[in-house]
């Protein structure tokens, strides 16, 4: 078996790190998007090739084994899950590096090396350890509970009981007397405080989720992708491995800078989320009474207010990745621009159940990125638009989260489609949203409800524009 010098090895992973920040930086924007994913792809050789032909590593046989048994199951999966089931995925993939975290924290306290190191040494690596299976517990757990309540398994709703709080923190604290017993432990005698722990930082995780509504659950997959970044840099000090560290570090802090913006965009305290509703303040009173008459179109008529229309915007939701709608609407609005209006996308940053969800399935349809425009760049220019087309989306365009404070998503920042001469939505019922609230919208008197699949009408409204 060939081997790679130390140095070598050390440049290798200098390199990949270089590579992994490029992907972020790719990453914030959809024209460099692929570009961004390319140099992780190749950061990720890189590093692997790198750490199996390392001086020191053996059973190169188990290892390759194991990667290309864990590759094709990779592959086989990523081509059978549709768009809609990616936040599933996403938040499912994220327990895996929490319990791997765990995993590697168990063996390394497990293996005689670290109990030769140096009293100072031995504390800080029992520390290392202690505070990696801690966090890859709550990472493991908590992104369980994610995949169920985004794969309907668990209800959205939050479950919140009198005294959760205080029950937390009592749980930590146990946390931090049962490592203070840990780290004095002779030999493996600490292993058992280990197992306490990691039941009582599991048993957090699913309570610090299960606390969390469906409306914040794509700050969620996004904290819990921060998590399993930090679960993977303590797993880069247990192992003494510089490129996990740096590694763990870049998707620990993306991953909660983007959590921090997404709270912003949601008008969230990004303490209360991640701390499963501490401090957060708890809306009143009843839910204000829906006011007005809800009325439906027919196909034909959405048409003909598209063919009168100058400027139409189109606001995407779930419901248009469920019924894989994007391609006929940008085959609409290929027609409707033809025909010399002006047609633009709205985009929430919320908007699905995954940070950029929307944005990922218009691009896989090819629709140009400049017509693509985010709440804050859309919202000034609604009361000059001719028609709104709201395409399986609710709570991104519910008005009470302005005006209702009984509502559960007051104060967050909506499109404002009401303020356009004229809303369609498209929805298969009435029924609510995620988030679990009444859409006063579907009551405006320029409201005009379309029932059906997404899909199904947008094509028959294309035959009546072609017609």
């Amino acid at each position: 078996m060939i081997f790679i010098e130390k140095e070598i090895q050390t440049a290798a992973y200098l390199f990949a790190s270089i590579l992994f920040i490029l992907s972020l930086g790719g990453l914030s924007s959809q024209e460099s998007a692929k570009r961004g994913v390319f140099y992780g792809i190749v950061g990720m050789a890189i590093a692997i090739l790198a750490t199996v032909l390392g001086k020191g590593v053996e059973g190169h046989v188990y290892i390759i084994c194991a990667i290309a048994v864990a590759a094709i199951i990779g592959t086989l999966l990523a081509r059978k899950v549709e768009m809609t089931s990616m936040p599933q995925l996403v938040a499912i993939l994220h327990s895996f590096v929490g319990l791997a975290a765990v995993l590697v924290g168990f063996g390394s306290y497990l293996d005689p090396a670290t109990h030769k190191l140096s009293s100072a040494e031995h504390t800080i690596h029992l520390v290392e350890v202690f505070i990696g299976v801690f966090i890859g517990a709550i990472t493991f757990t908590g992104s369980i509970v994610a995949w169920g309540k985004l794969e309907g398994k668990i209800m959205s709703k939050p479950l919140l009981y009198p005294g959760r709080h205080a029950v937390n923190i009592i749980l930590v604290l146990a946390s931090i007397v049962l490592g203070v017993m840990f780290a004095r432990a002779e030999g493996t005698d600490g292993m058992m405080y280990l197992y306490i722990m990691t039941a009582i930082a599991g048993f957090i995780g699913v309570m610090l989720v299960m606390a969390i509504g469906g409306a914040d659950m794509p700050v969620v997959v996004s904290m819990l992708n921060s998590y399993s970044g930090w679960a993977a840099s303590a797993a880069g000090f247990m192992l003494g491995n510089d490129l996990l560290i740096v590694t763990g570090a870049l998707v620990g802090s993306s991953g909660a800078i983007l959590s921090i913006i997404m709270c912003e965009a949601m008008n969230r305290s990004f303490f209360s989320v991640i701390l499963g509703g501490f401090g957060a303040v708890t809306s009143s009173g009843e839910a204000a009474a829906m006011e007005g008459e809800v009325t439906a179109l027919t196909h034909e008529e959405v048409s003909d207010l598209l063919k009168e229309a100058k400027s139409v915007v189109i606001v995407p939701g779930y419901g248009m990745a469920v019924a894989k709608a994007q391609y006929p609407i940008y085959d609409m609005v290929q027609t409707l621009q033809k025909a010399g209006k002006k047609v633009r996308f709205a985009i929430h940053p919320v908007a699905g159940r995954l940070p950029g969800h929307m944005n990922v399935l218009l691009a896989e349809a090819n629709v140009p990125y400049d017509i693509v425009l985010e709440m804050d760049e859309i919202n000034e220019d609604l009361p000059d638009t001719d028609v709104v087309m709201v395409i399986g989306a609710n709570d991104v365009v519910n008005p009470g989260a302005q005006d209702d404070p009984s509502s559960p998503i007051y104060g967050m920042p909506v499109i404002e489609a009401w303020k356009a001469e004229k809303v369609i939505i498209m929805k298969r019922s009435m029924s609510v949203g995620y988030a679990g609230v009444e859409n006063p919208l579907f009551y405006k008197p320029n409201a005009e409800m379309l029932y059906g699949d997404a899909k199904d009408s947008v094509e028959k409204i294309l035959g009546f524009l072609k017609m």
